[in-house]
């Protein structure tokens, strides 16, 4: 079976993977992040459904995808909201600390070390697939969106978010948050690999999904608090596709 997965980049964030809950390690961007993650995702999922967010589990009988969920920081969020998750990633290391923390958590997360590759293959379809800070580490991302395309049933969305490629992206997210800030270790991300808005909607079409809403996530290094913003996809973005 072919997959996408880079080596390099699993081996990587396996090296972090005790890490992943706590909120001052090394994946301290990411839980400063999460707020806005989730408000954009549950925002999304609740229009296309028709969803009540004030409702104690609005997401009840929806199946939902967390794609390189890592230690489960939005799978748990989703499981909280009723969803059935699965959550996956190609890391080994990740799994049982996701698994660990689910469980000391009360909730029950179907955890796998597996691929977006292997779970299209072995016909799994989901109602929303999580496809987030992930097609930047992958070594192929037209054919990893491809499988993302078809784990979706016919009108399921995908939430993608990346990296935009320019000079600010390279500055904040590499010079800034590895070099000086060192809040992820050097190396973390290639920037080549990063992009762009424009380019991205192009690999969703080509994936056959129909992109249907694109925001930037802006930090702000004074309130230290991310937040969604419809005109500055400059550096860090999130989109929404459907599957028609």
């Amino acid at each position: 079976m072919q997959t996408t997965i880079d080596p390099a980049e699993v081996a990587k964030f396996e090296a972090m993977a005790a890490e992943w809950w706590d909120p001052n390690g090394k994946f301290k961007p990411l839980h400063v992040m999460n707020p806005c993650r989730l408000d954009y995702i549950t925002t999304q999922i609740a229009a296309e459904y028709g969803r009540d967010l004030s409702a104690d589990r609005p997401f009840d009988g929806l199946r939902i995808l967390d794609i390189g969920c890592g230690g489960g920081l939005l799978s748990e969020p989703m499981a909280r909201l009723g969803a059935t998750v699965v959550g996956a990633d190609a890391a080994p290391r990740n799994i049982p600390v996701a698994r660990l923390h689910a469980q000391q958590s009360g909730l029950e997360i179907d955890y796998r070390n597996t691929t977006a590759e292997a779970l299209a293959e072995a016909g799994e379809q989901f109602d929303a697939v999580l496809n987030m800070e992930v097609v930047e580490h992958v070594a192929d991302p037209a054919g990893y969106l491809r499988a993302c395309h078809d784990l979706l049933r016919p009108g399921g969305l995908m939430v993608c978010s990346t990296l935009n490629r320019n000079a600010k992206s390279f500055a904040m997210a590499i010079v800034g948050a590895e070099w000086v800030m060192r809040w992820l270790p050097k190396g973390t991300h290639d920037w080549k690999k990063f992009i762009t808005p424009d380019e991205l909607c192009a690999l969703i079409r080509g994936a056959g999904l129909d992109p249907v809403d694109r925001k930037g996530m802006v930090f702000n290094p004074v309130t230290w608090r991310w937040s969604l913003s419809p005109r500055d996809l400059s550096v860090n973005y999130v989109t929404t596709s459907i599957r028609r």
